[in-house]
């Protein structure tokens, strides 16, 4: 697809997912977006981190609970802003990400995979068993309805989903343009090189720690923004802000999609976000089909829809040019 006719495409798909509150005021069509919005930004991070950096991370849940606990009780305790609690969020999922990744990136791959699954954990046990701050297993139900400074006066109160759709299809477009731009740069040229021979990078005056670092770092800050949003919408946060569904959810997103594919993994967030419920037609073999489904597309699809797509493009061009047939010359 040329660049033209991709601009065409991600322009026409913006105005029809903005127009969806105008065309219906479905609660079930808009939660499906919220969460595609929600989920589309996890996957986004953990596709940076795993797809194109090389680092299996299952710590991205545990900053999305972060962000969504600091803005609550920033929020309700402190009086902040919806605006101020969320960046909050985003800033002390930062901090906690460059402390996992740098003790643990000096050593190895597999050090992080361990310490980021350990960190997960963690963070539910802090949520449960630290009632003081999260009140515990109860947690903090019927939270505020958030209101929003826009500047000039404007202030935009969160009462219906379709506000919470607005808000967070709107970040979910900033947070996938910004990552965008950072794969398509040199920066994630240089990721994929990492990921692709790290010794062979680093000779070439590349620093894996650094780059690493960089990716883990705009995915925390992505995931905790974004829990700070999401969780208005839930208007509760209790520990299951930290279920392991959600690491099974993005994990999937990206191995479907694609690693460092960043439409393929686009594309299955929205397709894995529809699929669970569209199979609540049968309550007791739901969770056999969703089953089926992935186990089916894997071998379908054994390097995502992303890695498809590719060796089709690399078959294109490998493909030999028709030679011109020699013309008969008369003596």
């Amino acid at each position: 697809m040329s660049p033209r006719a991709l601009l065409l495409t991600v322009i026409a798909g913006l105005i029809a997912l903005f127009a969806i509150p105008l065309v219906t005021d479905n609660d079930y069509i808009l939660a499906l977006g919220i969460s595609f919005a929600a989920m589309s930004v996890l996957a986004g991070g953990l596709n940076l981190i795993y797809g194109y950096t090389g680092l299996l991370s299952f710590a991205q849940v545990g900053f999305f609970g972060i962000g969504a606990y600091t803005a609550t009780l920033l929020v309700v305790d402190r009086d902040w802003s919806l605006w101020a609690g969320a960046a909050a969020g985003g800033a002390l999922s930062v901090l906690v990400a460059l402390l996992i990744g740098y003790s643990s990136l000096r050593l190895s791959r597999h050090a992080f995979a361990i310490v980021s699954l350990s960190f997960a954990l963690l963070c539910a046990i802090v949520a449960r068993d630290w009632p003081e701050l999260t009140r515990g297993s109860m947690g903090i139900p019927g939270l505020p309805t958030p209101t929003l400074n826009l500047g000039g006066g404007v202030r935009w109160r969160l009462v219906d989903p379709s506000d919470f759709y607005y808000l967070l299809m709107g970040f979910a477009v900033i947070a996938h343009g910004l990552i965008y731009l950072v794969v398509s740069s040199r920066l994630g040229r240089a990721m994929r090189a990492i990921k692709l021979n790290e010794p062979l990078a680093q000779s070439q005056g590349v620093n894996p720690l650094a780059y690493r670092l960089m990716a883990l770092s705009l995915s925390a800050a992505l995931s905790g923004i974004v829990g700070g949003f999401f969780v208005f919408y839930l208007t509760i946060i209790d520990p299951s802000i930290f279920d392991f569904y959600y690491t099974e959810t993005m994990l999937i997103s990206v191995v479907i999609g694609g690693p460092g594919s960043f439409w393929g993994v686009l594309a299955s967030s929205a397709v894995l976000t529809v699929v669970p419920d569209l199979l609540r037609f049968t309550t007791d073999l739901r969770m056999v089909l969703y089953g089926v489904v992935l186990i089916v597309a894997m071998l379908v699809f054994p390097g995502g829809v992303g890695g498809w797509l590719y060796r089709r493009q690399v078959k294109r061009w490998r493909r030999p040019r028709p030679q011109p047939k020699p013309t008969a010359t008369t003596p």
